[in-house]
């Protein structure tokens, strides 16, 4: 081989070196932590928009079934029908009536009243407290009423008592309505209250009380004529 020839080869095979790519020559890139997908957020409401409200618990409806202490209703509409003497729907209605908005009481008493008012007038009553675990006691009661009534009545009368922490309670004065808020078949219903106790006086009798009768009445353990 020629030195002509030796000369051509040295320089081809330089050259050929020098046309080697760049990428071969540089380092590969640092590697990166592969990318966290975005965090999940809950979906926001629309402004003005407000959550979903439960709906608010029930409350449970009044007690209907007697325990040791309270009367059930078919307790006190027996009694009623043996005090009034007849079999009436009327008393079954108001019974029931009270039941419903106040549930069932530990105590009931049975008696007569007699009173009389046009604008005012007094009312004077005596009977039995009846309980189940507190024995019976003898009772009376007196007071004004004041309202729009008319006509005297000499009525039988059965109360329906609340809340009776003990058969003493009784003694005291009772404020409310004293109106027949509900009549039916002859029968009507009122409210009265005093510390937590509530008397449901029922009655019937001539003269039937209407209107509103703003006043109370007080129970006290003997007679007196003095409804203050």
């Amino acid at each position: 081989m020629t030195f002509a020839s030796r000369l051509a080869a040295v320089l081809s095979a330089a050259l050929m070196c020098w046309t080697v790519p760049a990428s071969a020559q540089q380092p590969p890139p640092p590697a990166y932590p592969a990318q966290q997908p975005p965090p999940v957020y809950p979906a926001q409401q629309p402004p003005g928009a407000y959550p979903a409200q439960q709906p608010p618990a029930a409350y449970p409806p009044p007690q209907r079934q007697a325990g040791p202490e309270t009367f059930g209703p078919d307790e006190l509409v027996s009694a009623g029908h043996k005090f009034f003497g007849n079999v009436s729907r009327g008393l079954a209605s108001v019974i029931e009536r009270a039941v419903s908005q106040w549930g069932l009481p530990n105590g009931y008493v049975l008696g007569e009243e007699g009173s009389g008012a046009f604008v005012a007038g007094l009312r004077y009553g005596e009977g039995t407290l009846y309980t189940k675990n507190a024995g019976d006691l003898r009772v009376y009661w007196q007071g004004p009423s004041v309202g729009f009534d008319w006509g005297g009545d000499g009525a039988r009368t059965m109360t329906l008592v609340y809340n009776l922490p003990a058969t003493n309670a009784i003694y005291q004065r009772f404020v409310g309505i004293d109106g027949s808020a509900y009549i039916v078949g002859g029968f009507g219903m009122t409210a009265l209250t005093a510390n937590n106790i509530v008397l449901v006086p029922i009655r019937s009798g001539i003269g039937l009380r209407l209107g509103a009768n703003v006043g109370y009445l007080k129970y006290t353990p003997r007679a007196t004529w003095n409804p203050f």
